[in-house]
C-alpha cells in the first residue's frame, strides 16, 4: 500500500473511532423524567415523608409503584414547592424563585402592571399582579438541555399560558389548563360514569409519554420528558371498577355511615373512595412509565423524579382512626401545608431506600437537570436553584447548602391574603402585608404545625431573615403590596373567605388547633 492510501486508511480509521466515540458519549448522557403530579399534599402517598411519623402518609391509600420509587431512589424529607400550580410550573421550568420570575399566581386581567387596583377596593392592602407568562428571556429546560444534545417533551398539564413549543419542547399538549382534565360534565355531580375509560386524562397522557420514551430510546437520543398529570387536582375521576375497591374499603364503609351515606348516594366530589380510586389509578400509569423504562433497558441510566407541584389538604388521612393533619393551611398559602410536598428521586448513582432531610425546592430542579446531563450549572444566569446532583450521589450537604433561604412570595388575595415567607434550615418566618406588626416565626424541627409563634424570644433570628427577604426582593424586583386607604373594614369582614383568612392569618403566642389537627 502506497504512503497516500495508509495515511488515507489511517484517518478514516481515526474518524470512524471518533464517531462511534462521540456515539457512546450521547448513549452514556442520563434520560430525564419529571413525573408531576397536581395538588398532592405531603403526606398524600403511602409513602411516609418522615420515617416513623404516621401521620406524614396516606396509610389508606394504595400505591404500590411510588412504594417501589422509594425502595429504589432518594426519599427528600423537606421539599417545598410554590402555594399554587402555575407558579409552581414557572419554577421548575426557569429555575427562578416566584419572586424573581413574577409569576406568582394564575391570575391577572392583563391591564395592569404592578397593583391589583380593581380587584379588592376594600380590603386592608392593595395586592400585586402577577406576570402572565415566563419571561422571553428566562432559559427553560428544554432550552438548557438542547445544547447538551437533549430533545424534550412535555405532556399534560402546561398551565403556564403561551406556547410550549416556543420554550423549546418538540411535542406538547399546548397552553393547557385545567379544564382537559376534568373530562366529565355537570350532570355527573352525583355519580361516576360507568363507562369512563380516561379518568383526568391519565391513560392517554401516559400513552403519548411512553411514545416518545420509545421513540428516543430507539434512536439512541438521550431526553427530558415531563409527565404533568392533571391528577390529583380536584374534580376527582377514577376508573368506576377502581372507585368499587375502595367503597368495599372498611375505613370508607365506615365513612358512610358515620355521614348517613351509601356508595349510591354519596355525591362525586364528597365520595373519598374517587379521590383514593383516583391516587390508584395514577400509581398504576406511573407503574406503566416505569416497566416501559425497564422494557426500553434504559432504566440504569434515567433519572425519574416524582414531586407534587403545591401542598394540599386531604381529609381522606382522617379516615384513619387517630390520624390528624401534620401540616397548618393548605393550598394559596404559604404555612407549611401549601408549600411542603412529597418528592421521590431514583437513578445512577443515587442510593436505593435513601432519604435526605436538607431543604430542596422546586426552582433547584433545571440545575440540577443540566448537572445531570453533563453541563455546567453554575453558568446558569439569573436562576435561584442550585444543583442537587452531588448530594444525590452521596454527598454530604454543606452547612452553607443547609441553612440557605428559600423564598416564596404570594401577594395577593385569593381564599387567602398577601403574605410571604422564607424557609433557612429549621427556621421559618412568614410576613403577612395586613398585619406587620405582628412579626412571625417558627422553628420546624420542633413545632412541623407552626403552632408556636417564637418571634418575640427570637428576636435577632427573626430580624435576620426579614432583612434577607426584603433585600432579595428589592434585588429581584418582587412585586410588594401596599396599604389600602380606602380600607373599609365592614366590607372586608363580610368577605367571602373572611372567616378563613382570620383563622390561618397571623397570630401572636400560641395559635388554636383546628378539629382536624388534634
Amino acid at each position: 500500500m502506497n504512503p497516500a492510501g495508509t495515511i488515507a486508511q489511517a484517518s478514516l480509521s481515526l474518524l470512524f473511532a471518533f464517531l462511534l466515540a462521540g456515539t457512546g458519549l450521547a448513549a452514556e448522557k442520563p434520560n430525564i423524567v419529571l413525573l408531576f403530579i397536581d395538588d398532592w399534599a405531603w403526606n398524600g402517598t403511602p409513602v411516609p415523608m418522615n420515617d416513623g411519623m404516621e401521620n406524614s402518609r396516606m396509610p389508606v391509600l394504595q400505591m404500590p409503584n411510588v412504594e417501589r420509587l422509594a425502595r429504589e431512589g432518594m426519599k427528600f424529607t423537606n421539599a417545598y414547592a410554590s402555594p399554587q400550580c402555575s407558579p409552581s410550573r414557572v419554577c421548575v421550568q426557569t429555575g427562578q424563585s416566584s419572586p424573581r420570575s413574577g409569576f406568582t399566581v394564575f391570575m391577572n386581567d392583563g391591564r395592569q402592571d404592578y397593583f391589583d387596583e380593581k380587584g379588592y377596593p376594600d380590603f386592608p392592602v392593595i395586592p400585586c399582579i402577577s406576570d402572565m407568562t415566563i419571561d422571553k428571556d428566562a432559559v427553560t429546560i428544554p432550552e438548557a438541555l438542547k445544547p447538551l444534545g437533549y430533545v424534550s417533551a412535555h405532556i399534560g398539564k402546561w398551565h403556564m399560558r403561551g406556547d410550549p413549543g416556543d420554550e423549546g419542547y418538540v411535542l406538547h399538549d399546548g397552553d393547557t389548563s385545567n379544564t382537559p382534565g376534568n373530562t366529565l360534565p355537570d350532570s355527573a355531580k352525583q355519580r361516576l360514569p360507568d363507562d369512563l375509560t380516561d379518568p383526568k386524562l391519565m391513560f392517554s397522557v401516559t400513552e403519548k409519554a411512553l411514545g416518545f420514551m420509545s421513540e428516543q430510546a430507539q434512536a439512541g437520543q438521550p431526553f427530558y420528558l415531563q409527565i404533568s398529570h392533571y391528577a390529583m387536582h380536584e374534580g376527582r375521576e377514577c376508573l368506576p371498577a377502581t372507585r368499587e375497591k375502595y367503597t368495599r374499603h372498611p375505613l370508607v364503609q365506615a365513612y358512610y355511615r358515620k355521614i348517613g351515606k351509601t356508595a349510591d348516594t354519596i355525591k362525586r366530589k364528597e365520595d373519598p373512595a374517587i379521590w383514593l380510586g383516583m391516587g390508584d389509578d395514577l400509581d398504576g400509569r406511573i407503574g406503566a412509565v416505569l416497566d416501559r423504562i425497564s422494557e426500553l433497558g434504559i432504566q440504569d441510566n434515567t433519572y425519574v423524579v416524582l414531586v407534587s407541584d403545591n401542598g394540599y389538604r386531604h381529609k381522606e388521612l382522617l379516615l384513619t382512626k387517630g390520624l390528624n393533619q401534620p401540616h397548618h393551611g393548605a393550598k394559596w398559602w404559604a404555612w407549611q401545608g401549601g408549600i411542603r410536598v412529597p418528592m421521590i428521586v431514583k437513578g445512577p448513582g443515587i442510593k436505593a431506600d435513601s432519604v435526605f432531610k436538607g431543604n430542596v425546592v422546586n426552582y433547584d430542579f433545571l440545575p440540577t437537570f443540566v448537572d445531570w446531563a453533563g453541563g455546567d450549572p453554575t453558568t446558569l444566569q439569573n436562576i435561584d436553584g442550585v444543583s442537587l446532583a452531588s448530594y444525590m450521589a452521596g454527598q454530604p450537604p454543606t452547612d452553607a447548602f443547609l441553612n440557605r433561604n428559600l423564598y416564596f412570595h404570594y401577594p395577593h388575595y385569593r381564599s387567602s391574603m398577601p403574605h410571604s415567607a422564607v424557609v433557612s434550615g429549621t427556621f421559618k418566618l412568614l410576613h403577612f402585608y395586613e398585619r406587620p406588626e405582628i412579626p412571625m416565626l417558627f422553628d420546624l424541627s420542633q413545632d412541623m404545625g407552626e403552632v408556636h409563634n417564637i418571634a418575640p424570644t427570637h428576636p435577632e433570628e427573626h430580624r435576620r431573615l426579614h432583612d434577607d427577604m426584603m433585600k432579595y426582593f428589592d434585588q429581584v424586583g418582587a412585586r410588594i403590596p401596599k396599604r389600602n386607604p380606602n380600607y373599609d373594614a365592614a366590607v372586608y369582614e363580610n368577605s367571602k373567605e373572611h372567616e378563613k383568612r382570620v383563622q390561618w392569618g397571623p397570630f401572636a403566642g400560641s395559635r388554636q388547633l383546628e378539629e382536624d389537627e388534634r
